[in-house]
């Protein structure tokens, strides 16, 4: 019989894997990033580059919270330029002509796969599809941070921002404890969305920190801490857990010990670079901060209420998770994990003993204790 931790941790996996994003929308995402990609790189300036970033850059994608939400797939164009030689209004024109010559080429060429719309934002240009849309955010180098630091726009700010994609991918994959390259450049100079085959626990923890977070602030979008904040601390917080109920519960006990205050501003340091803080709007916007807080404080009780709850079933575990989780995937995955526990009982031999492929339970994880809330920096 699996021990509650293990338990939790398949219902828990069952559920994210329900989330993820179908394999037919990821293709058409991929391939219409890729297409994006090839065309801009080759109708830029000479030695421009694209590449991925974000979600789907980590494997940390999840289903948007409703079910017109879209997922979006960020990608970077860097066009090879000095900063004294442009400006960041030039730049984010200059990217949305190229955008626009994309849509008509495509709308010319006959293809029904092309963008439906081409929006402005703060930061980046949306072109968007059926079920997904692209964040193309203009950058050029950041000569005081090579070889992948970056440049980007940003429309509310005089001053360029400081950011390192390739190199946050490259801390979260060690974080992660993963050996194969997460960027590969194309011909083209477009680099390749990874294919995840299978994730990795703290891709997990992430995945299922993210997914408690949209559903807390379904109607609350402008609080909601965004993704790159969850995913930072969880990855500072994560010790190399094999046992997925385990890493949740360590990361949550551990996360917000690396919340900073430098001077009289909140601070989360991008990893791979330091002059990007991602807990920059807590300083601009306090009720954020606090609505972190809150997220914080009811997702390492519903943590703490399972781990609590050894000896009382599946069924209760279940009803448990659906109180606070989508019952939807809950529920694929209770079915699932039930399935496969009655494959393991007809396993049994006649004496009643479990057989040596119906009794391996997995790595014995080791033990920890856990201490709540009294290391929160909140004031």
């Amino acid at each position: 019989m699996d021990s509650l931790p293990e338990m939790l941790s398949m219902l828990l996996a069952g559920a994210v894997d329900v989330l993820d994003i179908a394999e037919d929308l990821r293709k058409a995402a991929v391939e219409a990033y890729e297409e994006v990609g090839a065309w801009l790189a080759e109708h830029g300036n000479p030695g421009c580059q694209v590449y991925p970033q974000g979600s789907f850059l980590l494997g940390t994608v999840v289903r948007p919270a409703t079910p017109r939400g879209e997922y979006d797939i960020d990608l970077v164009i860097w066009l090879l330029l000095a900063r004294e030689s442009i400006t960041q209004s030039e730049l984010k024109e200059r990217i949305g002509r190229l955008l626009d010559d994309y849509r008509k080429w495509k709308a010319d060429q006959g293809h029904a796969d092309g963008p439906h719309s081409l929006e402005s934002r703060r930061r980046c240009w949306t072109l968007g599809y059926q079920g997904f849309h692209l964040d193309v955010l203009p950058a050029i180098p950041d000569d005081e941070h090579p070889p992948t630091g970056i440049l980007l726009t940003d429309e509310n700010l005089f001053r360029w921002q400081h950011s390192n994609p390739i190199g946050y991918a490259d801390w979260f994959k060690g974080r992660s404890e993963m050996t194969r390259r997460l960027v590969e450049k194309r011909h083209a100079s477009v680099a390749d969305v990874p294919t995840w085959r299978t994730r990795t626990p703290l891709q997990r923890v992430v995945q299922i920190l993210k997914w408690h977070c949209m559903i807390t602030f379904a109607v609350d979008l402008d609080n909601r801490p965004p993704s790159i904040l969850i995913t930072t601390l969880a990855g500072r917080a994560y010790d190399g857990e094999d046992d997925l109920f385990t890493a949740v519960r360590i990361v949550l006990d551990n996360m917000t010990r690396f919340v900073e205050r430098r001077g009289d501003k909140w601070w989360v340091p991008n990893p791979a670079h330091e002059e990007e803080n991602f807990a920059d709007k807590w300083n601009d916007y306090p009720e954020r901060r606090k609505a972190f807080y809150r997220w914080y404080d009811q997702i390492i009780t519903i943590m703490n209420d399972l781990a609590g709850m050894e000896g009382k079933g599946l069924d209760t575990v279940y009803t448990r998770l659906i109180e606070t989780f989508d019952r939807e995937p809950v529920t694929k995955s209770y079915l699932r994990y039930t399935a496969e526990t009655e494959k393991a009982q007809l396993r049994m031999g006649t004496t009643g003993l479990l057989t040596a492929s119906a009794s391996s339970t997995g790595r014995r994880v080791r033990e920890h204790t856990f201490h709540g809330h009294g290391h929160l920096p909140r004031d």
